[in-house]
């Protein structure tokens, strides 16, 4: 009995350079997110506890000696997340919206978002 494999992986798009390069950063990105997601939620919920969060647990993660360490890693959590959710956004855009304007305008708005929502997380990181 012969099986179909032939949707067993996710395609690879055959379009311009910029769709493959989406395509392959979607999936480094997502297994970067899972690993650095995990070895947060852990230090945040058991090692230092739930409870104890607050802002000067925070304050003194970030000025401490290793605050360049954790506004380092925070700042990649940032651009990792944003860009993989951001781009998600761009393939449901691509698959829904039929109107070559429309399509147009809510990409652009979608980096417009992910544009500003970039800067205010690295601004309050860097200058906190």
């Amino acid at each position: 009995m012969a099986i179909n494999t032939k949707y067993a992986r996710t395609p690879r798009p055959g379009g311009g350079s910029f769709e493959l390069f989406s395509w392959f950063f979607m999936r480094i990105s997502g297994l970067l997110l899972a690993l650095m997601v995990s070895a947060h939620l852990i230090w945040m919920h058991y090692v230092i506890g739930l409870s104890n969060i607050n802002f000067d647990v925070i304050a003194g993660r970030w000025t401490g000696p290793n605050g360049t360490f954790w506004r380092t890693y925070d700042l990649f959590l940032l651009l990792l997340g944003m860009t993989h959710g951001m781009n998600g956004v761009r393939f449901v855009v691509e698959d829904y919206i039929h109107s070559p304007g429309w399509r147009v305008f809510i990409k652009t708005l979608v980096g417009l978002i992910l544009f500003i929502m970039v800067v205010m997380g690295a601004y309050v990181i860097f200058t906190f």
